[in-house]
């Protein structure tokens, strides 16, 4: 494996259509990425595959959809608007500012994820540490808001913000949904979409944005059920490093529920767990759960696992998404800010529902996937994404230009295209149009040759499949190219 840094997993995205820094023709814009073609089809591809997994395979779990912009009120009740802080600290001398903990960490000096202003002051103080810039003497960090702030109205008397989360959106519609869905629980509401976040240090391309899109369902439940629940086998255990030891395992979820985690939470790690192996086919030995502790983990959160992937680019293990037993902090704060009384009544108990969120950061993933499955074999260049991933479901290409062969190519491409993507392409040798196809991640080239329109031929209607990982080749016919074109597009699960 030929590991990449993050300027080289840029070039190869931009090279191929993924992705690449918005407003690229004037320079780009630090923290805001646009999607290429192939890249907004890996994306998509990506949301419809969490959506059928998490969602539509799950009994009361439903897909809504919230408004970007939010008005100020919920964002105070949520603690956003005095919470959603980083560090910063700027430079007395050339007034260059940095987010606290990355310029640390950047100089390898240790500390908690969730230092505040005057931690992360005694450490630069005590280390010494100047302006990487200037070497300038540093000023005292601050909290700064990374929330982006919108004034609603033409005379802008009102004020608003993009909302930092998906999740808000969930919980002010919480209520409405359990009404009408025949007061029901447990009760799954997911969001796929935008959040913003006026990033400090926007860095390491898809990782940290200031324009980023989430994938969240919250599962709000009977906190009373949470205790009955069972802990359900899982094949191969999970791999977690307790905050307790700090070290890594491989455990199985009785052996979990025996050291004090709840099964209703380990049931959802190993639903994450199959996902990422099943689904994604991210490779076992590079996944794990990463349990937060102390002011590292977030203060609503009871149970805090971040899931990370061992990425090369990122230069280990980095996270992709969590999993947040959050209690019933949320409902009960909008209930307070709003008035409203969000709790519910089941079976004559009236009780306020807890949350348990799965949140995982779509952009990352799609840079997880575009890093484990880019690859160089000798001169070659492929992307081995897994077939159900890919964009097209295969090419075809005439052997070279010749009516015949085009005149068939192109029947038998638009016969395919009725049922799958389908890419087409007579431009350079064959050569070169399959190592186009292996750089972004077809699956099949399909070669019509002259022996496919010699009506003498024993290979007669039959074309050349040729498979991208192996460059193996068989001979197939039009039915036997559908049975195996239809296998592409199916997920394990």
């Amino acid at each position: 494996m030929i590991l990449m840094d993050n300027e080289e997993l840029v070039g190869f995205a931009r090279r191929v259509g993924l992705f690449w820094p918005s407003a690229e023709i004037y320079g780009g814009a630090s923290g805001l990425y646009d999607y290429g073609h192939l890249g907004a089809a890996l994306k998509r591809r990506f949301e419809e595959l969490w959506i059928s997994y998490f969602i539509e395979g799950r009994r009361n779990h439903f897909m809504i959809e919230g408004s970007t912009m939010l008005p100020e009120k919920p964002l105070v009740a949520s603690g956003h608007a005095s919470r959603f802080n980083d560090v910063i600290i700027s430079c007395t001398k050339c007034k260059s500012f940095f987010r606290a903990d990355v310029l640390l960490a950047d100089l390898g000096v240790a500390i908690n994820e969730g230092a505040d202003a005057a931690q992360i002051g005694e450490a630069v103080r005590a280390k010494g540490i100047r302006c990487p810039k200037c070497k300038g003497e540093l000023g005292e960090p601050r909290a700064f808001n990374m929330m982006v702030d919108v004034a609603l109205g033409p005379e802008k008397k009102e004020s608003g913000y993009l909302r930092p989360e998906t999740a808000q959106s969930v919980y002010l519609n919480f209520y409405r949904e359990f009404t009408l869905l025949r007061k029901r629980l447990p009760l799954g509401l997911a969001i796929i979409g935008r959040a913003y976040r006026n990033e400090i240090s926007p860095r390491q391309g898809l990782y940290r944005m200031r324009e980023l899109t989430q994938a969240e369902l919250q599962i709000f439940f009977d906190p009373e059920e949470w205790n009955r629940a069972e802990a359900a086998p899982h094949e191969g255990g999970l791999s977690v490093v307790p905050y307790s030891t700090g070290k890594q395992a491989r455990f199985t979820p009785a052996e979990l529920v025996a050291m004090g985690y709840p099964a209703f939470y380990v049931n959802h790690m190993a639903m994450i767990d199959r996902f990422y192996r099943k689904v994604l086919h991210v490779p076992e030995e590079r996944l794990r759960f990463l349990e937060k502790g102390g002011s590292d983990k977030a203060f609503y959160n009871r149970v805090h696992m971040d899931i990370e992937v061992d990425v090369g680019s990122w230069n280990g293990f980095r996270e992709v998404g969590g999993l947040h037993y959050r209690g019933d902090y949320d409902l009960t704060s909008h209930s307070k800010g709003s008035g409203q009384d969000l709790s519910v009544s089941i079976d004559g108990r009236r009780f306020m529902p807890h949350v348990l969120e799965l949140s995982f950061g779509v952009d990352r993933n799609i840079w997880m996937l575009t890093d484990l499955f880019h690859r160089k074999d000798g001169e070659r260049e492929l992307f081995s994404l897994p077939t159900h991933l890919s964009h097209y479901a295969a090419a075809v290409f005439p052997l070279q230009k010749d009516e015949a062969l085009e005149k068939r190519s192109a029947e038998l491409c638009d016969a395919l295209g009725r049922d799958f993507r389908i890419y087409y392409d007579t431009s350079g040798s064959i050569g070169k149009r399959y190592a186009r196809m292996d750089e972004i991640g077809t699956p099949y080239c399909i070669t019509v040759d002259f022996e496919t329109v010699d009506s003498k031929s024993d290979n007669y209607g039959k074309v050349t499949v040729r498979k991208r990982d192996d460059k193996s080749q068989v001979r197939a016919t039009t039915e036997g190219l559908r049975e195996t074109l239809r296998l592409t597009r199916v997920a394990e699960v």
